[in-house]
């Protein structure tokens, strides 16, 4: 028997309907929010996040799907979806048109790390980005919207929210920084030791328990911001405050991307355990010319589907539709048609097979279908159906034509 790779899984029946529910409403509040619909490819150059995300990052030094194709090309199966929606920003020229864009993608992420709960080889995310527009009200959007959608999923969540910096502040603090970590280099990990060459910063989200102690001694990031940066910060505070959306200040909160600056955020739920953030995301205003487009400034989160769906409840099955059964064989083909009429209305289920009237009923049941018609043949010889309405508990006989009206 082949079974799907270590760290990936199919997705069916309730857990299907789990996914197309959060998806449907994180598309539906996108949509309300002015975004349109984005598709990006999976496979990428390698280049692409190797320049966007980071060398420092795990994600590019540990984790990449990575391999050269037949046309010699390093090419890698992509590991998070804002830098595919700056590279097509990009190729489209949109750097190069004013206006303000602002996209919704949602698809398969691939990175190589140890599955355990809430982190998968293959991952789905659902995720905005809203390009040409500085303003840190849109930075209070977003969180705003991601707000909206876990509310309307019923998923409690805590924001957290911190300032990267900006080409002022970062640069001085970074030094600050590492000479703290260079002093005390001796107590921090390995991957923490690297960092203060490759990228000091990402030692603040250090896993590691005794890092972490460590760390709680270091020079605070918000208490070196430039005075535009805190006036930005303040600002976010008053917003959410205004919108009565709960928050936390996290210093420590840099997120696992090395693109990010200024604004900061993450939404963690206490019922998934170490892996506890659904959702995340922050500023990204140098991306765009990173990757050799014109400097536009950005900004955008994803939600991680797969850790939504461990907590998301469905909501309460409506029947709807129809379904259709032929109770001998000889009403096979009118019921077939029938059922063809009717699909061009609503869901309509069919069996194939004549079957007795209570094997009828249970698939029926089992379709969460509002409607059952049946055709035997006192009805073949009648041109009708007999009719049951599922939800109001009622049955009668109804012609074929009389079903035209049906609602």
């Amino acid at each position: 028997m082949i079974h799907p790779l270590r760290g990936m899984k199919d997705i069916l029946f309730d857990e299907s309907r789990r996914f197309l529910h959060i998806l449907s409403v994180a598309t539906e509040t996108a949509k309300r929010y002015g975004y349109g619909y984005i598709e990006t490819p999976i496979l990428e150059e390698t280049t692409l996040f190797k320049r966007s995300v980071g060398d420092s990052s795990d994600i590019v030094n540990k984790e990449m799907y990575r391999f050269i194709d037949k046309g010699e090309h390093d090419v890698c199966m992509r590991p998070e979806g804002t830098a595919g929606v700056v590279r097509a920003f990009i190729s489209a020229k949109l750097d190069r048109q004013p206006g303000k864009y602002r996209f919704y993608y949602h698809g398969p992420m691939f990175r190589y790390e140890r599955p355990q709960k809430g982190r998968l080889r293959e991952f789905h995310q659902f995720g905005c980005e809203s390009f040409g527009e500085a303003s840190v009200y849109e930075d209070f959007t977003l969180i705003a919207m991601v707000n909206e959608i876990l509310q309307t999923l019923g998923i409690d969540a805590t924001l957290k929210i911190n300032s990267l910096g900006c080409e002022a502040c970062m640069p001085p603090y970074r030094e600050k920084l590492s000479g703290f970590l260079e002093a005390h280099r001796a107590d921090l990990c390995e991957d923490c030791q690297r960092r203060i060459e490759t990228n000091p910063i990402r030692t603040l989200d250090c896993k590691n328990a005794h890092c972490q102690t460590v760390l709680q001694e270091a020079p605070k990031l918000n208490a070196n911001l430039c005075a535009s940066c805190q006036e930005d910060m303040q600002k976010l505070q008053a917003l959410l405050k205004q919108a009565d959306i709960d928050f936390e200040i996290d210093p420590h909160l840099v997120r696992g991307l090395d693109y990010y600056n200024k604004t900061a955020f993450e939404f963690t739920s206490d019922a998934l355990g170490a892996q506890s953030a659904v959702a995340g995301g922050g500023r990204y205003d140098k991306l765009v010319s990173y990757l050799d487009g014109k400097a536009t400034p950005a900004v955008g989160f994803a939600l991680g589907i797969e850790r939504l769906m461990a907590l998301v409840e469905l909501p309460e099955s409506v029947r709807e539709g129809y379904y259709v059964g032929a109770m001998c064989d000889e009403a096979i083909d009118t019921a077939l048609q029938l059922t063809m009429k009717l699909r061009q209305k609503a869901k309509t289920s069919f069996e194939y097979t004549s079957k007795g009237f209570k094997s009828h009923m249970k698939a029926a049941d089992k379709a969460q279908a509002r409607y059952v018609l049946l055709i035997g043949e006192k009805e073949l010889e009648e041109k009708s159906v007999w009719l049951k309405d599922l939800q109001a508990q009622e049955e009668r006989t109804v012609s074929l034509e009389e079903l035209e009206d049906l609602g």
